[in-house]
């Protein structure tokens, strides 16, 4: 209720035409959101200037807003001091959960969205890729696509040639690497063939493109130095509710080499505090995989649980700090890596929070654990993938190394 928000101005803020009779049910979103009282007061209040925006523009109906006229709101007050475009996505989200606002109409079907589908269909059932990579595979076929469209607005598959596919690469390749450019030419390939196999493409033209340059093993694994990764963990205030998180996050990592989405798809019904065992499906290969529950992590994990989780309803275990308090994602353990990096003031090169997990490698390498123990930690399905790490052992390698030849007497 907005009147424990502003017990001197409630009633000025009820009696607004526009949003004055939602700003209680808001305000009780807001708190089911996990939104604190400072937040939820700075929210309500900023619904003044979105009212004056309306009122500008004749809007004083409630049953007249539209999607777009919220996001032109949010687009007017973007580029403004105030805070003013954050409460306005509030707002729709609000307005849409509680079904007020009429949901948004979707957008019309490309000239290429049936084919798209069909690509993912393809992916899924015949080649059995995996559910991330069919998503990179799809993203890089539509981005094809639209550069072809935006070229040229009347073009069809039937126009794709060599000569339009060089020009997407040569704009790929200004925002990737060669070895990203690499991948985006390989995922271009497959979907060429796709479109060759249904008829819909030329014969030929994933054999037409050129590839940069990548040696294989041409680049050593991002590994730190063990002493480092536990600097970084030693680093993480464990005083509040997201340092809390976050070392829970990173010492998983650390423990046992998970992925950042496999760690942000863990349930609590993965954790077997019974049996001690820590059940993680890993998210690449979709293979279950069983580790023992270490007594550092069980302690990390029982205490985010206990001080620091939001009593939610979600199965998962780690939780946004900020609200709306929601499952993190994937992306969200890299974010938090890199914050924490920053803070750390540790000389951390690496971006990506997939360095510990080199790292880990790396570590159970150097304390003499055999390849295929650590191939199966990984979650690795070919040696081939774990024998990089051979590359880093610096301490054997200079056992085979060769000699100097010395001098020799004039």
């Amino acid at each position: 209720m907005i009147c424990d928000l502003l017990p001197q101005s409630y009633p000025e803020h009820l009696s607004l035409p526009l949003l004055g009779s939602v700003l209680d049910e808001f305000d009780d979103w807001l708190v089911a959101q996990g939104y604190r009282f400072n937040s939820r007061q700075c929210y309500v209040l900023r619904c003044t200037a979105i009212e004056a925006y309306f009122h500008r523009r004749k809007q004083h109906s409630l049953a007249a807003l539209t999607s777009k006229s919220l996001q032109q709101c949010w687009q007017y007050h973007r580029r403004r001091q105030g805070g003013i475009s954050a409460a306005v996505r509030c707002l729709q989200r609000f307005l849409l959960d509680k079904q007020i606002l009429p949901a948004p109409e979707p957008p019309a079907d490309g000239p290429f969205v049936a084919t798209l589908d069909a690509y993912r269909q393809y992916l899924l059932d015949v080649r059995g890729l995996a559910p991330i990579t069919i998503d990179q595979h799809g993203v890089t076929a539509c981005q094809l696509l639209q550069h072809q469209l935006a070229m040229d607005h009347a073009f069809r598959l039937a126009d794709l040639s060599q000569a339009r596919i060089e020009r997407f690469v040569t704009d790929a390749g200004k925002r990737y690497g060669r070895g990203t450019l690499q991948h985006v030419v390989a995922q271009i390939r497959g979907f060429l063939r796709f479109l060759t196999m249904r008829g819909e493409a030329p014969v030929g033209l994933d054999r037409q493109i050129d590839t940069p340059r990548v040696y294989r093993l041409e680049q050593l694994p991002r590994a730190l130095q063990w002493d480092t990764v536990c600097a970084l963990l030693e680093s993480i205030d464990r005083t509040s509710a997201g340092g809390l998180r976050d070392y829970a996050i990173f010492l998983l990592i650390a423990t046992y080499g998970l992925r950042g989405c496999d760690v942000a798809g863990l349930t609590l019904n993965d954790i077997d505090w019974r049996s001690g065992e820590l059940h993680v499906c890993q998210s690449k290969t979709s293979q279950p995989l069983s580790l023992p529950l270490t007594d550092p992590v069980a302690d990390a994990l029982l205490a985010y649980l206990r001080d620091a989780r939001p009593s939610v309803a979600f199965r998962q275990v780690f939780i946004t700090v900020p609200a709306p308090i929601l499952p993190i994602k994937r992306q969200t353990v890299g974010y938090a890596f890199r914050y924490r990096v920053m803070r750390s003031g540790l000389d951390i090169r690496y971006r990506g929070v997939h360095c510990l997990r080199h790292s880990y490698a790396l570590h159970l390498l150097r304390q003499g654990v055999s390849l295929k123990t650590i191939g199966d930690l990984l979650g690795h399905r070919s040696t081939q993938s774990t024998c990089v790490y051979l590359r880093l052992d610096l301490d054997d390698l200079r056992e085979v190394a060769l000699p100097l030849p010395g001098e020799t007497a004039s």
